[in-house]
């Protein structure tokens, strides 16, 4: 499973950048999205990736962020188990509205330097940091 976090916002965007970060349901800065790695969506990162952050999330940062920022989809019902990617099942809304991170962003380049790019496995952090 892949986290994508989006961080820069939507200013002098171009159409075909706006339109994938629209289907990768991530519609506002700071929004997080975990989905399954196939090609559609390597091919959707490669797209954007000097808009956003990912990389593998592990299943104990995804319960911790299922936790504290999981919104329910009917507020009547409680959310249900999370089996694999299964939100609608759960009562989840498939995203999820994250706060800045705590410590800052050092740099807005690519990750060696900076906080966009592939993180790999480096991405539970930032999601923690953003909790």
């Amino acid at each position: 499973m892949i986290a994508i976090i989006r961080i820069t916002g939507m200013v002098d965007k171009n159409k075909d950048i706006a339109e994938t970060l629209h289907r990768l349901r991530l519609r506002r800065k700071y929004s997080c999205v975990v989905v399954e790695e196939n090609k559609v969506v390597k091919g959707m990162l490669k797209k954007v990736r000097s808009f956003v952050a990912y990389g593998k999330i592990d299943e104990e940062t995804l319960k911790e962020l299922v936790k504290k920022r999981g919104q329910k989809l009917d507020k009547k019902k409680e959310i249900g188990k999370l089996d694999g990617l299964k939100f609608k099942e759960a009562n989840l809304k498939p995203f999820f509205r994250l706060h800045p991170p705590r410590g800052g962003i050092n740099s807005k380049q690519h990750f060696p330097k900076g906080v966009l790019g592939n993180h790999k496995e480096k991405i539970n952090d930032l999601i923690r940091r953003m909790l």
